[in-house]
């Protein structure tokens, strides 16, 4: 954060001086006492403070309020702004602070690929850049204040995820961070439990648009059925399309699977480029491709883009190789589950699992609402369209759900529906061998699924 004295922000907010001194530093922002860390900083306080005991670590400590703190003169190195109103306070503290930089900021939402598409712009521009990013998955709303207060005079960038817990989530990152492009990544079925229909959660991703100005840049994934639900009429500013059809504007052609990546060719403004990305999968191809269209916006040439894109490294647990028990193949992708990250992992099994018993170890997909059964029924439907020989699918009444409409679309699919970690390992290793390779498909607060594949993975 750029400090800034107490006078100057009395001048942003229109805020008078109660106690304390107008020389007073500012070097850091909060706007809950649990977000208080550091001293000099600015605390915007809606509610009462009656413990000051357990603030004074913290001082010198600036706090702005339309509460009445008169009683409070006798704290030294406690300085109090009096404001009509701390919620207008706020917002107008934080829009000064966003327009004093004029860097490229990038948001990046969609329901599965934001934090990879996120991390591959951040490592392709920090090559030469300071680079201000959301931290690996940590994208909620009340991390949006210290990724904004993040942002300094040498700061050449910025990127950003927003997420989608409810609707008018987007809107509200936008309200911080005025990203000058966007990208939707995709749109499957998340968070209907707030959402309450696909067309609302929809609805919530197109928001994005609505966060850039007429000058601003959105890039979308051309060949995304929801995506193309979304109507972008009102907007001004500039698409770029990202895909594998002939209307992309950066479009991938000859998509090959490599030991630990995928090779495509990138085609755009009728020039041809070889792109190697690591990670697998179908979907790490629409990542990248979304990624390079972002920092080519930026100033980054293709070719240079391409080459720092070889040396992107993605998380752990994401659709990783390695080897399991009695000779088999893991594929570890517990990170995230969607019926969209489900997808895109069952095909990667399919690819790779060629000439093999493809097995997959599947946990129930969650916070959907009223719209599990349906939700989970679908991954039921699309697992029986693909090659998978075994399919083991890991919880209670959700995942039995899953499991029984797999087993109707394809009565030759041996089916299982266990909840205990312990019977599933128990029956992998009896069935598993040095022509089987298995998916562990969970996510990351499912300890069990983590756990299960970790003790799966041969241990040297």
């Amino acid at each position: 954060m750029n400090p800034i004295t107490v006078k100057d922000i009395r001048t942003i907010i229109d805020g008078e001086l109660i106690q304390g001194s107008d020389d007073a530093v500012v070097e850091y922002g909060a706007y809950r006492l649990k977000q208080i860390h550091k001293k000099n900083t600015i605390l915007f306080a809606k509610y009462t403070i009656r413990n000051w005991t357990e603030l004074e670590e913290f001082f010198p400590l600036i706090v702005v309020t339309h509460k009445d703190y008169k009683k409070t003169q006798h704290l030294e190195n406690l300085t109090i702004i009096e404001v009509e109103s701390t919620e207008n306070a706020y917002w107008e503290f934080l829009t000064y602070y966003r327009n004093q930089f004029d860097i490229p900021v990038v948001a990046v939402t969609g329901t599965t690929g934001k934090t990879t598409t996120k991390e591959m712009i951040r490592h392709i521009l920090s090559k030469n850049k300071k680079v201000a990013a959301t931290k690996k998955t940590n994208n909620s709303r009340t991390a949006h204040l210290q990724y904004l207060l993040s942002i300094d005079d040498d700061t050449e960038a910025a990127v950003f995820e927003a997420a989608v817990g409810s609707p008018g989530d987007v809107l509200y990152a936008g309200e911080y961070f005025k990203p000058t492009i966007g990208i939707i990544t995709n749109i499957g079925a998340h968070h209907l439990r707030h959402c309450e229909s696909i067309e609302s959660y929809i609805e919530a991703k197109g928001d994005m648009a609505k966060i850039l100005d007429h000058k601003g840049v959105l890039i979308i994934n051309q060949d995304d059925i929801n995506t193309k639900k979304i109507d972008f009429t009102d907007f001004k500013g500039k698409i770029i399309k990202v895909g594998k059809g002939h209307l992309s504007d950066f479009r991938a052609t000859d998509i090959n699977f490599l030991e630990n990546g995928m090779h495509f060719n990138l085609l755009h403004n009728q020039q041809s480029y070889p792109v190697y990305v690591p990670g697998l999968g179908e979907h790490q191809v629409y990542n990248a491709l979304a990624a390079l269209a972002a920092v080519y916006e930026t100033g980054i040439g293709i070719q240079e883009a391409v080459i720092r894109l070889k040396t992107f490294q993605k998380f752990d647990r994401q659709l990783q190789v390695v080897d399991g028990i009695n000779g088999s193949v893991l594929i570890d992708d517990t990170w995230s589950l969607t019926s969209t990250s489900l997808e895109a992992a069952i095909k990667v099994l399919e690819e790779i699992g060629k000439g093999k018993k493809k097995i997959a170890v599947v946990g129930s997909i969650t916070g959907l609402g009223s719209w599990g059964k349906t939700i989970n029924q679908q991954a039921g439907e699309m697992i029986a369209e693909h090659s998978v020989d075994i399919l083991i699918v890991k919880g209670n009444t959700l995942a039995s759900i899953m499991a029984d409409q797999a087993k109707k679309n394809n009565p030759e699919l041996q089916v299982y529906s266990i909840n205990k970690s312990s019977s599933v390992y128990r029956l992998l290793k009896k069935i598993v061998d040095e022509n089987t390779i298995v998916l562990f498909k969970g996510n990351m607060y499912s300890k069990g699924m983590v756990n299960l594949a970790s003790k799966f993975q041969k241990k040297e």
